[in-house]
């Protein structure tokens, strides 16, 4: 062989060597990446895209996804992953859970997968005095001493101009048509909206809840970009509205728009901007988890008639114990509707909307011998809680009497809107909306399923066919 060539054989080998000497290590360095302690067991999957495939593949089950049932299996409640561009780390344990959620924003901040942050222009900054108002601010206008006091009563009012409705038809898709009714609601207390605005807003909003959970790419055709463009016509109306109300300040109604107009002076994060991304933020989660609950909860009453004739009986024995049995649902009757809650309580366990709580490393933390690095973001696993056969049997199974005399357990290991002062604000106020709902349907309506209610994990919950009911005047 001519002795230059040789040389360049020798060069390309070599070459060629290298090559595969860096792209090992830099495989390496990404399985396993550099923390001051131990990382937790897992995988980081492939480059870029991490271990995304498998949650997005659809599951037809209730169950647990695959994507965190098996992990579990093999790595054990504590384990790493790697999702689009973000390093995760599962948590599935109750202790280690309430850990996290105990932990403060300066360490532990709120935080969201790309597709929502890229929705809601999440603050970088999320913490201390802006986390405090929003909280009191929800509160004040959605928490237990305003639904004691008049949001009942509208309440009950919408859910019976929504039945009226449902009656009109030959049959209702359950989730679009609650979604509409908890939208037109949320908006009126939120932005004092009317019903085309609400309707406009609407349209919007059911084009986006299709779009979540969807990989964030920005080209069009996608359905990431579809979201976004739904996004900016939402965001464009609620911009609309604010600039009205700045424009006219004698309108001033009782919603949460005008509490943070009043409140600008003193606070200076109040912005333009801000509020309209916040009340957007507020909207979002205001509608699409009542209408799901509300969902999941009648496919399970319609394949139960055992407890749904409990829950009939029920709310039958509050009208009776009333003077009048046309006068409006009481907080103290909200309060005595024990298995009504023992089937919310069932559903929110089984419905587990989401995989869990997303939040956000901002210092290191240890856990169980482990370390999460800064900057990764912790997935605190509320649905493996919720459906682990060791807390409650037969997890699959819709099993309202379990909550009769629930096991500690089961408490610690329940957590459908967070845990401790990290509760969701708006718990209470879900819980309220499906009760009174279920209590108008049941003391003036029969209802029967049409057709549908097959339930897809991907891995937020989905209905194939959607839910189709038909409701009818009169009592069972």
């Amino acid at each position: 062989m001519p002795q230059h060539d040789s040389l360049a054989y020798i060069a390309s080998t070599g070459a060629a060597a290298l090559a595969v000497v860096l792209i090992t290590h830099c495989l390496y360095r990404w399985r396993n990446p550099k923390v001051a302690g131990v990382l937790p067991p897992g995988s980081m999957g492939l480059p870029l895209v991490g271990e995304v495939l498998s949650l997005l593949l659809p599951c037809n089950s209730l169950d647990l996804h695959p994507f965190l049932k098996t992990r579990l299996q093999r790595y054990g409640r504590l384990f790493r992953t790697r999702i689009l561009n973000k390093s995760v780390v599962v948590v599935a344990d109750a202790r280690s859970c309430h850990l996290i959620l105990q932990k403060g924003e300066d360490v532990c901040e709120s935080w969201s997968l790309d597709t929502f942050a890229k929705i809601f222009q999440q603050n970088k900054v999320n913490v201390g005095d802006i986390h405090k108002y929003v909280r009191s601010s929800v509160l004040k206008q959605f928490g237990m001493e305003a639904l004691a006091g008049k949001l009942i009563s509208m309440l009950e009012e919408a859910s019976r101009a929504a039945l009226e409705h449902w009656e009109e038809q030959d049959s209702v898709e359950v989730k679009s048509a609650s979604a509409r009714m908890a939208l037109e609601f949320s908006t009126k207390q939120l932005i004092s909206a009317d019903r085309l605005q609400s309707e406009k807003l609407g349209s919007s909003f059911f084009m986006l809840l299709r779009g979540f959970m969807s990989v964030p790419i920005n080209l069009p055709g996608t359905t990431h970009h579809k979201c976004l463009k739904e996004h900016e016509k939402a965001i464009s109306l609620i911009r609309g509205i604010l600039g009205d109300r700045f424009s006219n300040s004698d309108a001033s109604p009782d919603d949460l728009l005008s509490r943070m107009i009043r409140d600008r002076e003193n606070y200076e994060f109040l912005t333009e901007d801000f509020v309209v991304k916040l009340l957007f933020g507020l909207v979002y989660v205001s509608v699409d988890s009542v209408a799901v609950i509300l969902t999941l909860a009648l496919k399970f009453l319609a394949e139960n008639p055992k407890a749904l004739k409990e829950l009939n009986d029920e709310h039958e024995a509050i009208l009776k114990q009333r003077e009048d049995s046309s006068t409006p649902l009481t907080w103290k009757e909200y309060k005595s509707m024990a298995f009504t809650h023992q089937v919310i309580n069932e559903t929110l366990r089984l419905a587990s909307i989401s995989p869990g709580l997303f939040r956000r490393a901002r210092k290191d933390i240890k856990i169980n011998g482990y370390t999460i690095p800064t900057g990764w973001v912790v997935l605190i696993a509320t649905s493996a809680l919720h459906l682990d056969p060791e807390t409650y049997e037969n997890p699959t199974e819709f099993n309202p009497w379990r909550w009769k005399e629930p096991s500690r357990a089961m408490v610690e290991n329940f957590m459908p809107f967070g845990s401790g002062g990290k509760q969701c604000a708006g718990a209470e106020y879900t819980r309220v909306f499906l009760s009174t709902f279920l209590h108008i349907l049941v003391t003036n309506y029969r209802w029967k399923r049409v057709t549908g209610g097959e339930v897809r994990r991907t891995p937020i919950i989905k209905f194939e066919k959607g839910l189709h009911i038909e409701v009818v005047k009169g009592r069972v």
